[in-house]
Order: structure tokens, then C-alpha cells, then sequence
């Protein structure tokens, strides 16, 4: 089985596509941003209007139609069903777990104020330990979990006041 690619077109429709026929597209470079695509014997005109190599999201313009496309491979998709993703919210008031796994060490307590990127917590998963840093700086209003305690994806570890 080759690789795929799955493929979000404005927050609409899904569907994949295979390597084999992204690498044997007919398609020739017009410009720095423009193509020429032939495909079933019809020829398109696309435009790369805007990009983000890091998240693989692409505004793209069609024969004079725009889409907004966002392609994930099989490691986004793989981070994905893990539960972790690229862009945590630093407004968030709580943290959970982003996998299912062991609490191996909690270094806050309640009351306690933390900064941006301090650790934590350790939780053990697939036989690794993650590091759960803050995603913000603030105080410690609960913790939720004890040390040793096994919890589920999603699970509230901690909250902030």
C-alpha cells in the first residue's frame, strides 16, 4: 500500500490521495505561484496564493475558484489520533491528558505560581515519559491526579485560576 495524504478542503470535504498520483500529476510550473495542471484530459490553472509549510495549509486558486486546503500525512495524522496537536491555547484554564498513561511525577502544588514552559507533571505513555509544561503563566488552582494514578485521554490533570 502506498503513502496517502488526507486532504481538508474548506472545513467541508475530506478525501485522500495517493503519493503515487500526486508524483504523477501532469502538471508544469508558469510562474512562482502558478501551474498548469491537466488531469483527465481537462487543463486547470492553479494559483498558490498563500501558504504555511509548518501546519501544510494552502489557499489555492482553481480555474478562478478559491479554496482553502489543509493536508496531513501519516505522522500529522498519527499526533493526531495521540490527542496532541500544534496549537495550544495559552488562555486555556485547564489541563488534561493529551494521551492515555501513568502520573509518574508532579512538580506544582496548589497555590503555586508557575510560568510558561515550566514543568508540570510526568506522565508515562507507550513506554515513554512526557513532560506536560504549563501553557501559560499563572497559579495553581487544583491538581486533579496523585502520583502513580493511571488516567484516560482527556482526563483533567490540573487547573488554573
Amino acid at each position: 500500500m502506498g503513502k496517502t495524504y488526507k486532504v481538508h478542503i474548506n472545513d467541508n470535504q475530506d478525501f485522500d490521495i495517493d503519493y503515487g498520483d500526486v508524483t504523477n500529476l501532469d502538471l508544469i510550473k508558469t510562474s512562482n505561484k502558478n501551474y498548469h495542471v491537466l488531469q483527465e484530459n481537462k487543463s486547470f490553472k492553479a494559483e498558490v496564493l498563500a501558504g504555511d509549510l509548518n501546519t501544510k495549509k494552502y489557499l489555492i486558486k482553481i480555474n478562478g475558484s478559491t479554496y482553502q486546503v489543509n493536508i496531513l500525512d501519516d505522522l500529522d495524522l498519527l499526533i493526531k489520533n495521540m490527542g496532541f496537536s500544534n496549537g495550544i491555547s495559552h488562555q486555556s484554564n485547564t489541563i488534561k491528558a493529551p494521551m492515555p498513561g501513568l502520573i509518574l511525577d508532579i512538580f506544582v502544588k496548589v497555590g503555586q505560581h508557575v510560568e510558561e514552559n515550566s514543568s508540570l507533571l510526568i506522565l508515562e505513555a507507550m513506554k515513554m515519559e512526557n513532560n506536560i509544561l504549563s501553557p501559560r503563566d499563572g497559579t495553581i488552582k487544583s491538581i486533579q491526579v496523585k502520583k502513580g494514578e493511571a488516567v484516560e485521554k482527556g482526563h483533567l490533570l490540573i487547573e488554573f485560576e
